[in-house]
């Protein structure tokens, strides 16, 4: 097991760690985020309904969330770089291969298949559980919100990107240049190599419990089922946006440009509701900021469905949706690892994060089947409302004392 746990440069190793996580993050997530802006162009060059393309990347939301666990399980096992790289090679490979192969199977193999793979090992799952097991309780919240932050600060980098790259040399180069920039997780990947970083002599680093023990535990543990129902919501709302509201705009007579700067938008204001959301973790109840956080989505897409289409109107929706985004994440990661601990959080995390990639599926396939079926997203929007309500209620009554508090066995 590679550790530093016992070395006095402990405080200096946190922060490569968390650099080097924010850079993966950054990447995975910022070009992961634009292929929403191909919906269009690929379904009209391609003559492809929009369900053909949606149902690519609901495939690749379902491999990432049903690889995310197995993706865990080896990095809390092996460390965390061999399957950064190997996962790095495969979302490369699966963005070009979707690029080039001009054919409804190729898309679902590459963007769909080798992509969700190559998600569930540069993402969430486990760049967050070494990032979690590299910085003490206390401040555990605030690191995961400054890294879930970089994942937003990607998408408001590289949708723009993205979105200037279509225009300059069409979809084909420009997917492949996404997917060449996937290979520079590869160096980063060395800065997350090591297995645990808890600090030797504390609760957590005491844990004996075993991978299997640990899996029984959160079964019967009723906070953690509540816990990937929720994520299933969150997952819904985003895959749904991020895929869809490119379209959507277009559909209600913006430009274009609007629904990528939209979600540039989105990026650029969970960069502040990440790393707010990790902040606040660390000081109130985690459970009450995520139902807070669900009511909240509620109402701003019930507001924007309701006014009138304009420039204005959705690039408010995009700063308010951006500050409720991602800020579920170090919320629902630190209650995981603040009732189990940090020990086997990536697979822990990462079955929540499965739940999380069914919401993204359906999100994603619905959107594209009931706009082909009706010819509006009217239907999706109303659902997602009310999910956002039921995940609000289903957080509240969650029991978030830690199980780990009170474990001092050798």
């Amino acid at each position: 097991m590679t550790s530093v746990e016992n070395t006095p440069s402990y405080s200096k190793a946190v922060w490569p760690v968390i650099a080097a996580g924010c850079v993966v993050l950054c990447l995975a997530f910022g070009i992961r985020a634009s292929y929403g802006l191909f919906v269009t162009p690929i379904t009209d060059e391609l003559g492809w309904g929009r369900e053909v393309l949606a149902f690519s990347l609901a495939i690749q939301n379902l491999m990432w969330g049903l690889a995310q666990p197995i993706a865990g399980m080896i990095a809390d096992r092996y460390g965390a770089g061999r399957v950064l790289v190997f996962s790095a090679l495969l979302y490369g490979a699966g963005v070009i291969l979707g690029a080039t192969g001009y054919s409804p199977e190729a898309s679902h193999l590459g963007a769909g298949f080798f992509v969700g793979l190559g998600l569930s090992g540069t993402t969430f799952g486990v760049v967050l559980a070494v990032i979690g097991r590299s910085v003490s309780e206390e401040k555990r919240s605030l690191a995961l919100g400054i890294a879930t932050a970089s994942a937003s600060l990607g998408q408001f980098l590289i949708i723009p990107l993205g979105s200037a790259l279509l225009q300059s040399f069409g979809w084909t180069d420009a997917l492949v240049i996404l997917g060449l920039m996937v290979m520079a997780i590869i160096p980063a990947a060395y800065f997350l190599r090591g297995v645990s970083m808890v600090k030797a002599g504390s609760a957590e680093a005491a844990q004996t419990m075993s991978l299997p023990e640990a899996l029984k535990e959160a079964s019967r543990h009723s906070g953690y089922w509540l816990l990937i129902a929720g994520f299933f919501v969150c997952g819904f709302h985003l895959a749904f946006i991020t895929v869809h509201f490119p379209s959507y705009a277009i559909d209600k007579g913006m430009a274009p440009e609007i629904g990528a700067w939209t979600l540039a938008l989105v990026g650029l204001a969970n960069v502040f509701g990440s790393y707010a959301a990790g902040a606040l973790g660390g000081t109130y109840r985690k459970k009450y900021l995520l139902s807070a956080i669900y009511i909240a989505r509620s109402v701003a897409i019930l507001a924007f469905i309701l006014v009138p289409a304009s420039t204005g109107s959705f690039l408010i929706f995009g700063f308010v949706m951006g500050l409720l985004w991602l800020s579920t994440v170090p919320l629902t990661s630190g209650l995981v690892a603040q009732i189990f601990g940090p020990r086997y959080m990536g697979t822990l995390f990462g079955i929540v994060f499965l739940s999380h990639q069914v919401g993204s599926f359906i999100g994603v396939w619905l959107g594209g089947y009931l706009y082909d079926t009706t010819k509006s997203y009217d239907l999706v929007w109303w659902i997602s409302i009310f999910l956002g309500i039921f995940a609000a209620i289903i957080h509240w009554p969650i029991s978030d004392r830690s199980l780990r508090r009170n474990t001092q066995s050798a």
